[in-house]
């Protein structure tokens, strides 16, 4: 049986990571820790110019990311079990993608130092996506920002992700293919992916899940 004190739930815009990490922490009385993507001021901007926002938006998020692994690493008195949406890592996948030159220098100096002291994860759970689905749910939850989004950025970043997850190897990792599965309204999925996480020993680094 597993014992976490940590999960991360990754995966690209609209894939569901903050409704299953809300699931999850709900049923296990954990600890939920959010990403703080809506206080990022140069978000909005960055959909409409990403080239002119890039490198603003990536050092806002990097701050306020980093600020929460400094809070994930106190010992709560109240949960056993910390479930986050987010894998500080996914931090430089973002980076790779929208930075170049001396501003991506400048960043990987700083990222450099701020991952070797962030909290690591017992878990990551990446949910893998078709881009058409995310781009159904991310219209589907009516983001005015993010319906700038393009489906060329989407499928750039789903590549860039699983390219990443393919090669990661830090923490234990359970692949969800999620492309046709609904854990948010279907009982029986949702119990199947939690029964899997939490009850099933690892039978490998990477396990793959595909809920029927």
């Amino acid at each position: 049986m597993n014992q976490y004190d940590f999960i991360a739930i990754e995966g690209v815009i609209g894939a569901g990571k903050t409704s299953l990490a809300h699931l999850l922490a709900e049923r296990r009385k954990a600890r939920l820790v959010l990403e703080e993507f809506e206080e990022n001021p140069f978000l909005p901007s960055f959909y409409k110019d990403p080239e002119r926002y890039a490198f603003q938006t990536q050092l806002a998020f990097l701050s306020s990311r980093f600020r929460q692994q400094q809070n994930l690493k106190s010992k709560d008195l109240f949960h056993d079990l910390v479930i986050s949406d987010y894998l500080f890592e996914k931090d430089r996948i973002f980076a790779r993608l929208n930075l170049s030159g001396d501003e991506l220098s400048l960043y990987d100096s700083i990222y450099n130092i701020m991952s070797s002291i962030s909290a690591r994860p017992s878990l990551v759970v990446y949910i893998q996506s078709s881009v058409d689905r995310l781009m159904q749910n991310i219209h589907a939850r009516g983001r005015s920002y993010e319906q700038e989004i393009s489906k060329s950025y989407l499928e750039e970043l789903t590549n860039a992700y699983n390219h990443f997850f393919h090669h990661y190897t830090k923490s234990p990792l359970i692949i969800l293919n999620a492309t046709e599965v609904d854990f948010v309204n279907n009982q029986e999925q949702f119990d199947y992916i939690e029964d899997q996480i939490f009850e099933q020993p690892l039978r490998s680094n990477q396990v793959h899940l595909k809920p029927s």
